[in-house]
C-alpha cells in the first residue's frame, strides 16, 4: 500500500495531540506502519500545533512535505487555510467550523477573513466543513471537539468502527469514555 499521509492542525490545548494518538494506534491495530510526528509550535499560549501521522505497508518518514497530505483534519477554519498549500490536489479537508482568533486579530491588528470555507473551496480543495463544537456540547463537553473530527474523519477511512472503538477505550481515561464514545458517533453521523 502506497503511504498515506494526514495532518492534524489546530490550536494549542484543543487535543490535537491525543486525536493523533488515537489514530496511530488505529492505524497499528488494522496492521499498517504508521509514524506520528507531533510539532508543538506555541501550543501552550494558544499558537498553532500540527501533527502528522502517516502510515502504509512501510513508512519512512513521519515529515510532510507540501502537496503531500491526503488529509488535513483541522480544528478551526483558519488552519485549514494556513496549512492548505500542504493537501495533494485530490486530497480531503476536514474541520471544524470554530472561529478561534488568533493574536493579530485579538489585538485589532488584523481581521479575521471572511467566508474561508468558500475560499479553500476556490483553490480546489474538497472540504467537509462541520459545528464540531456544538456536537461536542451536544455529547457532553466542548474539550470533544478532536473526536468529534475523528467520526466525521473516520467516513473517508474503510476501517471496522469497532477497531476506532478499541482505540478509544486504549487511550481515553475509562470517566471520559462514554462521553467521547458519543462524541464520535455524533461526528460520524454529521452531515
Amino acid at each position: 500500500m502506497e503511504t498515506k499521509s494526514i495532518m492534524i492542525v489546530g490550536v494549542g490545548g484543543q487535543g490535537s495531540l491525543l486525536a493523533s494518538k488515537i489514530l496511530g494506534h488505529l492505524l497499528l491495530s488494522q496492521g499498517y506502519d504508521v509514524k506520528v510526528s507531533e510539532v508543538h509550535g506555541m501550543s501552550q499560549r494558544g499558537g498553532s500545533v500540527v501533527t502528522y501521522v502517516r502510515y502504509g505497508d512501510k513508512v519512512y518518514s513521519p515529515v510532510i512535505d507540501e502537496g503531500q497530505a491526503d488529509y488535513i483534519v483541522s480544528f478551526e477554519m483558519l488552519e485549514a487555510a494556513r496549512w492548505l498549500p500542504y493537501l495533494k490536489k485530490d486530497g480531503q479537508i476536514v474541520t471544524n467550523i470554530q472561529q478561534i482568533d488568533p493574536m493579530p486579530v485579538i489585538i485589532g491588528a488584523k481581521e479575521y477573513p471572511k467566508d474561508l470555507a468558500d475560499k479553500i473551496k476556490n483553490a480546489g480543495a474538497k472540504i467537509d466543513a462541520i459545528d464540531c463544537l456544538s456536537l461536542a456540547k451536544q455529547a457532553g463537553s466542548a474539550k470533544a471537539v478532536n473526536i468529534v473530527l475523528l467520526g466525521r474523519l473516520s467516513h473517508y477511512f474503510d476501517l471496522p468502527e469497532e477497531a476506532w472503538m478499541a482505540s478509544l477505550e486504549a487511550n481515553v481515561p475509562a470517566k471520559f469514555l462514554e462521553m467521547n464514545k458519543k462524541a464520535f458517533e455524533l461526528g460520524k453521523q454529521s452531515v
